[in-house]
């Protein structure tokens, strides 16, 4: 594969593709190739290269617990990608990867009495910190690309290194990638692949000892590109538009659908001791250097310098724990302790960090050394009483990857890998003697299928989720919970809400309404006003929901006075954005009541007219916080609101004078403008609307005549004029 030009037009969508490549190129598990990455932003090249070893270094796979009376060995976990940074005083690869592969040799697995067992595979290893080279003397910079001017030796030797096995991915900036090209043409010419990433140059000023770090910014090419595809996906969820001659279209409305308390939708073991434990630990000084350690694993060293350098002041002292527990890690490895001491103070980083992501700090690199910690845990004590609980938390903990951003492409491996976890703590448990537990375990599962559903089987993931929910309020109950209750009846009734959207609607729906009641009665509305009013609004949705179904008048309005019952905690000051979602939806339902059969003249204008007041609402409040945060789209909002002004307007039983129908036909054409202009990238809703604008200036000469036909006109933008001209 030869380099190409990177002067791309759009960074964002060139960068997705190269690192989707790469990491398919990587995760074949192929031996024997060998990548190139070329990338001049180091910020870039470090935040893709944590993404690589934080997807492909440990699938969940890989650390399966068995019961202790099996015949079966479980699986240690042991890495299929190695980061490991260029040692500047012997810059030899191929080295370096020998010496780890002795320190770290594949264990051998499934042993018994008639099986000797098997070696797991050699991890690939990308290397990283070649820039760093342009600051060493020139007979270093020549000593590295003699080494890999000797890989072809490596390659083709049949006496060869362990290297045979592997896989390298050789991270360069594009200068070095020119000095390999003509200084090391055999190491060149034994390449499978380059990968060339966009970016500007980043000035290598790091001092020669001091370790990179894997960047937390959330701004980078990548990560803003994988973060705006989760976005568009959750938006898959919108209702769909219909242009049935001028009956009102259900919005596209995220709003619409039932909202889950996310602070406590998934939830984390925390030791009652370990509080305790942390501040009771010896400190020593703020300047001390950062540990020299020898027994473990580079790649949770690294991950944890990462976090020590990245951490801010006020964060001092709890770096100095965590190097101090290093310390005493490696201390322990050194003196050959026992495995349940080991895996208790693995236990105890894991628990460190599991703490500051409990604190808000869910950095990529927080993650993963909770993650890696847990693992080692684990590893070296299978029959410790904790290993439910760590599962638990690792489950919760890759469940966390998926909602860090950049978090696209592996929301679903991570997702999936977080279940794997999940189910493993349930077969360790019995609900009968570790109720809290399974209860715990349960809702946190539920809550992954409904994640899932996102991306695969969304009938079949909705319904393994209420399964999860219901198993776990069998023993998380009001009396000895009562607000994880609470929670837990609501994302019960999320699940059942969505689970009608793909089959049996009437029955599920029901369901729902009666979780968000169950609920409702444990919420307090002074001392949880906002959760009260989430729980309202769900209420209202799933009404207006069921009147599609059956008894739609009285659906819809026990759906109007869910929602303002709402409204009375979901305020403009407190939440701006969730009020002006329920006032769209309070103006959906008004809608739908003022077009029901059965009702008077005066109750059908009444309905419109508090319609229009609950879009108006919606729209001020949406407008004024400059669209941003909504859960709902303002265009066909713009549409809706247009709709009931068009239906005062042109209904000529509904009372109005001609200067009442004027105002009304210009609000409607003056909000159907406003949605056609914000459409221009969606066609179909663009058509849509244009025939709302069309018939609108219809009605303006149907009720005005010429002149209001020409008022009409005066209001459109010259440049739509072609279009509608030929149509009235």
């Amino acid at each position: 594969m030869s380099v190409n030009d990177t002067a791309h037009s759009d960074k964002f969508a060139w960068n997705r593709q190269v690192y989707h490549r790469l990491k398919l190129a990587l995760s074949l598990g192929l031996r024997r190739q060998i990548f190139v990455a070329v990338c001049d932003d180091l910020n870039l090249r470090n935040q893709v290269a944590a993404r690589l070893h934080s997807t492909l270094a440990y699938p969940v796979g890989q650390v399966l617990y068995q019961p202790s009376n099996t015949q079966e060995d479980s699986t240690p976990a042991y890495p299929r990608l190695v980061t490991l940074r260029l040692n500047l005083s012997d810059p030899n690869p191929i080295a370096q990867i020998n010496q780890w592969l002795v320190s770290y040799p594949p264990p051998i697995v499934g042993v018994s009495k008639d099986n000797p067992g098997r070696s797991l595979p050699i991890p690939a290893f990308q290397i990283v910190g070649v820039e760093q080279l342009t600051k060493q003397p020139v007979a270093i910079q020549r000593l590295f690309l003699h080494y890999l001017r000797l890989t072809e030796q490596h390659l083709s030797s049949p006496e060869s290194s362990r290297f045979l096995e592997s896989s390298l991915l050789l991270w360069t900036p594009r200068p070095w990638l020119y000095a390999i090209q003509q200084s090391a043409p055999h190491f060149w010419r034994c390449r499978t692949g380059v990968f060339v990433f966009a970016g500007e140059p980043t000035p290598t000023t790091r001092t020669k000892n001091s370790p990179e770090r894997f960047s937390g910014s959330r701004s980078l090419d990548l990560g803003n590109i994988e973060q705006v595809i989760w976005e568009e996906s959750v938006s898959g969820d919108d209702f769909p538009v219909e242009d049935v001659d001028f009956q009102i279209h259900t919005p596209v409305n995220r709003g619409h659908q039932p909202q889950e308390p996310s602070p406590i939708k998934s939830e984390l073991f925390v030791p009652e001791t370990f509080q305790q434990e942390t501040n009771d630990k010896v400190r020593i000084s703020e300047t001390s250097s950062p540990p020299r350690l020898s027994h473990i694993s580079k790649e949770l060293t690294e991950l944890v310098l990462a976090t020590i350098n990245t951490a801010i002041a006020h964060d001092q002292d709890e770096n100095i724990q965590v190097q101090q527990l290093l310390e005493e890690i490696d201390s322990l490895h050194s003196t050959k302790a026992s495995p349940e001491t080991l895996a208790a103070a693995y236990h105890r980083l894991g628990n460190l960090y599991r703490l500051r992501i409990e604190q808000g700090q869910a950095t990529l690199e927080n993650l993963m050394v909770a993650i890696l910690a847990y693992q080692e845990a684990i590893t070296y004590d299978e029959t410790s009483p904790q290993v439910p609980d760590i599962l638990n938390d690792l489950g919760t903990l890759y469940w966390m990857l998926y909602r860090t951003p950049p978090n696209s492409e592996e929301g679903q491996s991570y997702i999936e890998q977080g279940i794997e976890f999940y189910q493993l703590a349930l077969k360790l448990i019995s609900p009968e003697t570790h109720p809290e537990t399974y209860a715990r375990v349960q809702n946190n599962l539920g809550t992954a299928y409904g994640d899932l559903a996102r991306f695969s089987n969304p009938g079949e993931n909705w319904q393994k989720a209420v399964a999860a929910y219901r198993e776990a309020l069998c023993f998380r109950t009001a009396e000895m919970e009562p607000l994880k209750y609470a929670a837990t009846q609501n994302n019960l009734g999320t699940a059942y809400w969505h689970l009608a959207q793909y089959n049996q609607p009437m029955e599920h729906l029901k369901n729902a309404i009666v979780a968000y009641s169950l609920a409702l009665a444990y919420y307090n509305s002074e001392q949880e006003p906002l959760k009260y009013g989430m729980i309202q609004n769900n209420i209202g949705t799933a009404h207006w929901n069921l009147a599609q179904y059956e008894n739609p008048a009285e659906n819809l309005r026990l759906a109007v006075e869910a929602y303002g019952e709402a409204l009375k905690y979901r305020t403009p000051a407190h939440v701006p954005a969730a009020c002006a979602a329920t006032q769209n939806n309070l103006g959906t339902a008004y809608w739908h009541l003022a077009n029901q059969s059965q009702i008077s003249k005066e109750e059908q204008q009444n309905f419109l007219e508090l319609c229009i007041n609950a879009y108006e609402e919606s729209l001020k409040l949406a407008h004024s916080m400059n669209n941003a945060n909504l859960s709902f789209d303002i265009f066909a909002t713009h549409n809706n609101l247009g709709l009931a002004h068009y239906q005062l307007g042109t209904d000529q039983y509904l009372n109005g004078d001609k200067i009442a129908r004027s105002q009304h036909l210009e609000l409607a054409l003056d909000n159907h403008l406003q949605a056609l202009n914000g459409l221009s990238n969606k066609p179909e809703s663009y058509q849509i609307t244009l025939n709302y604008v069309v018939k609108t200036i219809r009605a303006f000469h149907s009720e005005l005549g010429i002149q209001g036909q020409n008022l009409a006109l005066s209001k459109v933008p010259g440049q739509l004029l072609p279009e509608i001209l030929p149509k009235l």
